[in-house]
């Protein structure tokens, strides 16, 4: 039988015990992860974002606008009930940074895509007490009257393609298209736009004419949140499992 109490008296025999153990158990739980091409389940319907979203993006982080809005709804029941289906992990693959959030001084925005009208979301952007008399958040004005710098739109797609988001040559190459056509619907570009971007939508987002604006560029960004997922679809799936 074998005598634990030599291990036990013996402080550095205890330590290569623990040491030993510690190690085959990590191993067994991060070797499987070197054989999986990815850990995040993929989900049908989700895609990089339109250069025009990610345009949006930009904005959104520029403006810390995380620091007061999650878009992480936890699988809990009121969350549920409150703001839609629980967050997947698929949703946040392109995201680099991801935009979870830590704190909620306004409401999470994971589902905020369609949920409004892009009206509404320019009023709220640049007067928001006119719609939430209640509301803390500053407004910005701003984004409605500064032209959107959009010329090096290809750089950002390829800076997002070096860290795993998956923007082809084509995609890269006709960025500034791509994002012209989106803000025009009666482009002849947007066929190509949707063939790249399926689900993506075209118009003008700021309501304004004119070139386009970051107001235009970071409500395109809020519309497609929470969107790209068909939830009915995905519980369908879900339950064939």
């Amino acid at each position: 039988m074998f005598d634990h109490g030599k291990i036990e008296r013996n402080s550095v025999l205890m330590l290569i015990g623990i040491l030993i153990v510690v190690s085959i158990g990590g191993l067994i739980e991060i070797a499987p992860l070197f054989y999986l091409e990815s850990s995040i389940e993929k989900v049908k319907g989700v895609r990089p974002y339109t250069p025009l979203e990610l345009a949006g993006r930009n904005i959104y982080v520029r403006e810390g606008c995380y620091n007061c809005h999650s878009q992480m709804i936890r699988p809990f029941r009121d969350e549920v009930e409150r703001y839609g289906h629980y967050s997947l992990a698929a949703e946040s693959m392109y995201d680099h940074p991801f935009q979870w959030g830590s704190k909620r001084t306004g409401p999470d925005l994971a589902r905020v895509g369609g949920k409004y009208s892009d009206e509404w979301h320019r009023t709220h952007l640049i007067r928001p007490r006119s719609l939430v008399p209640e509301s803390v958040m500053p407004g910005y004005p701003f984004l409605a009257k500064t032209a959107l710098p959009y010329g090096d739109i290809d750089g950002h797609l390829s800076a997002n393609r070096a860290v795993g988001v998956p923007y082809s040559d084509e995609m890269i190459a006709n960025a500034k298209a791509d994002l012209e056509a989106q803000l025009d619907p009666d482009s002849d570009g947007v066929d190509a736009l949707v063939k790249r971007y399926p689900g993506a939508k075209a118009r003008n987002f700021d309501l304004k004419v004119g070139p386009p604006s970051e107001l235009d560029a970071l409500i395109a960004y809020l519309q497609v949140l929470g969107t790209m997922v068909d939830f009915s679809a995905y519980k369908a799936e879900e339950n064939l499992r």
